[in-house]
């Protein structure tokens, strides 16, 4: 390993690490590229959902994940990275160019590190344990670093306007036979590396839950399930680009700052995806004050829950190439 730059393994072995990053509906929207001194990361706009993501806000919150996997991953390889967002005005595919300096990974780094392989988007109910309020204070904390804010929803009346806007969402989206289209081409599979797989779906029950096709995934028997589980929103003063890029790195250190306390976790965007259900969603929850972005539901899943199969993806030479 060189004292300037990792050396072409060890950028690799972040890599996959990366890759390990939600997307949605799984479809990895990425491409990276790497020189002998820097690595740059793409959109892949050949991936883009145009029904399910009609302003490409998922496809960048997609990639903010992946940044944030790949800086996080390096870090604890003992590359500290130096990212320039969006640094190209000419080219806004090219999202990101990282530049390396050694660092010594702390124990923290590490930790974070190893919860890359443990996440799942758990789509299942979660009990109604109560997370410890220690918890949700150090998970946003680690949201809000990344540069996008993060707040909790508690229970009342803005959680129950929240469910009302996924009802409305999953009801237009279950009526819409050009979404339900682009869905069956990306849910539902069976030996695939892209999409989401039927066994990693279930059937809806829950209004929070994306109607994703052939859903195989089963339910653990739960009780008192009202208001189960937490609700974390992300979102940004702004609604550019660069803001839902941070956004989707500030999704990225939630998620895995959960999942280090234990905690399963789904990445949600459906109420979102719709530019009027959004703007209810800014004006109820937000009091217009800022942009969501997204939302991730966080608690205890069950104890006799099985656990949920990780997710494939791509193999490393498709979103890979040397510059």
């Amino acid at each position: 390993m060189a004292n300037t730059h990792p050396d072409s393994d060890t950028v690799r072995s972040a890599l996959a690490l990366a890759a390990r990053a939600p997307s949605i509906h799984n479809t990895q929207p990425w491409q990276w590229r790497v020189g002998d001194r820097t690595v740059h990361l793409y959109a892949d706009d050949s991936r883009h959902l145009p029904l399910t993501d009609p302003d490409r806000r998922d496809l960048l919150l997609s990639c903010g994940a992946v940044l944030h996997h790949f800086r996080v991953a390096a870090r604890s390889f003992g590359w500290h990275t130096v990212v320039h967002r969006l640094p190209n005005p000419a080219e806004p595919q090219h999202l990101a160019s990282i530049e390396f300096t050694m660092t010594t990974p702390t124990a923290d780094v590490i930790g974070t590190a190893r919860a890359i392989s443990r996440r799942r988007t758990d789509r299942r109910r979660f009990t109604s344990w109560e997370i410890p309020p220690g918890h949700i204070e150090r998970i946003i904390e680690a949201g809000t670093a990344e540069g996008a804010l993060v707040h909790e929803i508690a229970g009342g009346a803005t959680r129950t306007k929240l469910v009302q806007a996924f009802q409305e969402a999953a009801r237009r989206h279950h009526d819409d036979p050009a979404y339900q289209t682009e869905l069956a081409l990306w849910s539902g599979r069976h030996i695939a590396s892209e999409g989401v797989p039927a066994r990693s779906s279930v059937a809806a029950v829950d209004p929070l839950t994306r109607e994703f096709h052939n859903p195989t995934l089963t339910e653990a028997v739960l009780h008192d399930l009202e208001d189960s589980g937490g609700l974390l929103l992300v979102h940004t003063a702004s609604d550019d680009p660069l803001s839902r890029l941070r956004a989707g790195e500030a999704t990225s250190a939630v998620l895995l700052a959960a999942t280090g306390f234990g905690l399963a976790t789904c990445p949600l965007t459906e109420p979102l995806e719709l530019p009027d259900i959004r703007a209810l969603v800014r004006s109820d929850v937000l009091s217009d004050s800022g942009f969501p972005q997204l939302i991730v539901r966080i608690g205890w899943a069950a104890t006799s829950a099985a656990e949920v199969p990780f997710t494939p993806r791509r193999p490393l030479d498709e979103v890979v190439r040397a510059l």
